[in-house]
């Protein structure tokens, strides 16, 4: 069955270059022009992987406000960002709200769709059977590779495919700084130095959340990242 992609664009021309293009590539593609109707057909049932705008007509936020109620629905469905508004605080804004790629409309095509593909084969791990070697296991600490599924003192913690990434580069090497750059590659994302920064500082609170002492993610200031041993 092929996957299917919403897009949610409040300007039908570009939606519809992209739905062409993505049909093209042999997904199944929806297209929503605002908040509201693209939420009536998520409580049904969600899509594989959302691509959206920020501003939705008078909805200047809709595309955040989106965005938080998707992710509230699924922590690890796919979620990317395709907009004209590019300023750091967006930028920054929609990688808080969890999602996986922001993204200038500017991109082309062929960028585009490399992150859609490296995106849903991550998801797909999901439904891949655990073997012990894709286990690590750092004190509370537990990554299934596998599986995409991370735990700290027995709780789950909820990530997005981006942050599960980063996370796993870290705890695979303990005590080995991570720059940002390789923390990019591990992630297969292409971002800036400050939207690394959000990516981190968003696991540390969702670790945070299960364990208020949790500290094992330092910062190596002026070089990267690490897991505490």
């Amino acid at each position: 069955m092929p996957k299917h992609i919403a897009i949610v664009e409040d300007e039908i021309v570009i939606a519809q270059n992209y739905r062409d293009a993505f049909e093209k590539q042999g997904y199944r593609v929806s297209l929503f022009a605002d908040r509201s109707s693209a939420m009536a057909s998520f409580e049904q049932q969600l899509p594989d992987l959302a691509v959206i705008d920020v501003g939705l007509g008078d909805d200047i936020e809709g595309g955040f406000e989106l965005c938080r109620e998707l992710r509230n629905q699924s922590a690890t469905l796919p979620i990317i960002f395709l907009t004209a508004r590019d300023s750091e605080i967006d930028v920054i804004s929609g990688l808080r709200l969890g999602a996986d790629e922001y993204l200038s409309k500017d991109i082309s095509l062929a960028q585009m769709l490399a992150r859609i593909v490296a995106l849903l084969r991550r998801i797909e791990a999901l439904k891949q059977p655990a073997v012990i070697e894709d286990i690590i296991q750092q004190g509370p600490l537990t990554i299934n590779k596998q599986r995409m599924t991370v735990s700290w003192q027995s709780a789950s913690i909820d990530l997005t495919v981006t942050e599960f990434w980063i996370c796993h580069a870290l705890a695979q090497h303990p005590g080995h700084v991570k720059s940002r750059s390789q923390l990019m590659d591990a992630a297969n994302v292409v971002l800036d130095d400050n939207t690394i920064t959000s990516h981190v500082k968003r696991i540390r609170k969702k670790f945070q959340a299960t364990d208020a002492d949790f500290c094992s993610i330092e910062s190596a200031y002026g070089m990267g990242y690490r897991w505490r041993p």
